[in-house]
Order: structure tokens, then sequence, then C-alpha cells
């Protein structure tokens, strides 16, 4: 038996939606804990700063150091380099060097998503 149309039509309005992913909430501490060891004043190699104040205008809209593409590309990760470099498909699209965080383990695949969601919702400063 089919439920009834409203009551189908509740359901998908009450059901919770996915939370937005928050530049601050949920990447800022991976960045901080894990990325500004290595990229703090931008004299390192990448040429980003990515602690908590200064990483989102080292990555959105800027051209990276290493291959053709920008480091974020609001809505597009696919055209996103810091996406090929987390994920380690950066030599793929003309990139170079190692894949990051170098020297550390790969982000785990939950990480990654955050900022793959991130760039395809718009790389927002939220």
């Amino acid at each position: 038996m089919k439920p009834p149309l409203l009551l189908t039509a509740l359901l998908a309005v009450a059901a919770p939606a996915a939370a937005e992913v928050s530049f601050a909430r949920d990447l800022v501490p991976i960045l901080k804990g894990i990325c500004a060891n290595c990229h703090l004043t931008g004299e390192e190699p990448g040429k980003m700063k990515l602690y908590p104040s200064a990483a989102r205008a080292s990555l959105v809209n800027v051209p990276s150091q290493e291959g053709s593409l920008v480091r974020v590309r609001p809505g597009d990760p696919a055209q996103s380099y810091l996406m090929h470099k987390l994920d380690g498909t950066h030599l793929d699209v003309g990139g170079q060097g190692e894949r990051m965080p170098f020297g550390l383990p790969p982000l785990d695949d939950a990480e990654r998503q955050k900022f793959r969601d991130w760039i395809k919702s718009g790389a927002k400063n939220n």
C-alpha cells in the first residue's frame, strides 16, 4: 500500500538537509592541524599561507604554482588543483610534486569530501 501523497510530502519537508560545509567550522581545523605546519608564511613550496586567517585568500581563485589550474575554483572541484593534490591526481592534470599532506598519510575520504563539498557549494567564507 502506498502512503498518501500528503504524508509523503510532509516527510520530504521534514527530512533534514545535509548541513552545508563551513569553512571555519569544518575546514579550518584540518588546515590548522595539518596543512599550516608546512604552509605557514607563504615562502614554503606552493607559496600558500594556510593558517586560519589567511587560508581562504591563499586558495580561492589563486593560480597554482605547479600547474595551469587555480587552487580552488568555486563550484568546480574537478578544476580545483587543491582537490587534485589531496586526491593524489595532480600529476594527471599537469601538476608536480607530492600528494598532500607531504610526509603524512592522505586525508581520509570524509575529510577530502568536506573540501570537495565546500568547493562545490561555492567556496564560501562561512
